[in-house]
């Protein structure tokens, strides 16, 4: 990681991506064909996670409980409680940011590569030379089927974790049902979701425009664009956990 971290040009980088998102987000020429690659992008992010977000969830929401469990014994804090930390665990901070974070290797691995293989067979210089907008054509719909897509995978995420926290406590004998249903309607705060769907909308750009920027000016062969695709991994954690810390800080501050 610090050997990608050590060769950017950070400004150079910056200034190219700008410009990028710029043309990004400029008026579509057709709309009907922004439309179907939406739709092939929603159904990639959306149904292609779904199995590994459900896992990640399950297992999240499980060790949550299991070691909360494990910190309150001996305590004279309320064994109900463990519902209402798998509860908020899984809202503020471990379901869009872990899901976001999976996503970053899987999602933003493919876009980069994606793209990064049309700019090497020079599919894209051939769309430019059409008069085709091409970083709008190929960016746009990823980065809106990511923000309509991944919120509802976080979503899904939350449900699955809560579930996973039950299944490793009540069945296993740690509490019983009443007390972990107690917890989950316990001091609920409205707000907390307000913050999953923050970072899950941020997480999403996040994740969408470093990963196709890393694809988009990709230059040289197979190994460069093995290294792109890694940079976008790299680089899209990074960002998402820096964006967790300041979203964290002006939310709750």
């Amino acid at each position: 990681m610090l050997e990608y971290l050590k060769k950017y040009n950070y400004l150079h980088d910056l200034g190219q991506y700008l410009i990028m998102m710029k043309h990004a987000l400029s008026r579509p020429e057709k709309l009907s064909m922004y439309w179907k690659e939406t739709a092939r992008q929603m159904n990639d992010i959306g149904v292609g996670s779904l199995l590994i977000v459900c896992l990640i969830s399950i297992f999240i929401g499980a060790v949550a409980a299991l070691q909360f469990a494990y910190q309150l014994d001996g305590q004279l804090v309320p064994r109900y409680y463990i519902g209402y930390i798998v509860r908020d665990l899984a809202l503020i901070e471990l379901s869009p940011t872990i899901t976001c974070l999976v996503l970053a290797g899987k999602v933003g691995s493919n876009m980069a590569a994606e793209i990064g293989g049309m700019r090497q067979k020079e599919h894209i210089d051939a769309m430019e030379v059409m008069g085709v907008n091409t970083a709008a054509y190929l960016i746009t719909p990823k980065v809106l089927a990511a923000l309509v897509v991944v919120p509802l995978l976080v979503t899904f995420s939350a449900f699955v974790a809560v579930g996973g926290g039950y299944l490793s406590s009540v069945p296993t004998g740690l509490i019983t049902d009443d007390e972990y249903i107690r917890g989950l309607r316990s001091f609920f705060v409205p707000y907390n979701v307000f913050m999953m769907y923050v970072k899950s909308v941020v997480f999403a750009y996040i994740l969408t425009s470093v990963s196709c920027y890393q694809g988009y000016y990709v230059k040289g062969g197979s190994v460069e664009l093995g290294h792109a695709s890694t940079r976008a991994v790299v680089f899209s954690d990074i960002f998402i956990l820096l964006a967790d810390y300041l979203i964290a800080v002006l939310l709750t501050g």
